[in-house]
């Protein structure tokens, strides 16, 4: 059984950083790719980041480029997502997804298996 676990989300002040990890289990996931959403209050869920394990795929939604960045832990397993320079409308509940579609990487479809979510409060 997949399961995807974040946690690491809770409250920052504008300009502070917090890093998101989201721990995989129940397959092998070096074809896969992990994926990184975001739904605000009111707002549909939008793409933050992704990653494939091999690392032949990375992107970012252009609103956190130079801000933001995914990495993993090949043998914990996981992904993080390392949030800087946050802004209040970084302000959202924040997902971790997985799946094989690497070509879809930005949409909601690439992906197979989401996690719980975690939410992150910016303050200004």
């Amino acid at each position: 059984q997949v399961q995807l676990v974040e946690s690491g989300g809770g409250s920052a002040q504008a300009g502070g950083s917090l890093r998101l990890s989201c721990a995989a289990s129940g397959r092998h996931f070096s074809s896969y790719v992990m994926g990184w959403f975001r739904q605000a209050p009111g707002k549909e869920r939008e793409f933050v980041a992704a990653r494939s394990w091999s690392g032949t795929t990375t992107s970012y939604a252009d609103f956190v480029k130079g801000r933001f960045t995914i990495s993993f832990d090949n043998a914990k397993n996981t992904v993080y997502l390392q949030m800087n320079s946050l802004k209040p409308e970084d302000t959202a509940v924040y997902y971790c997804a997985a799946g094989g579609r690497h070509w879809l990487a930005r949409l909601e479809n690439a992906y197979d298996y989401w996690g719980q979510g975690t939410q992150v409060t910016v303050s200004s």
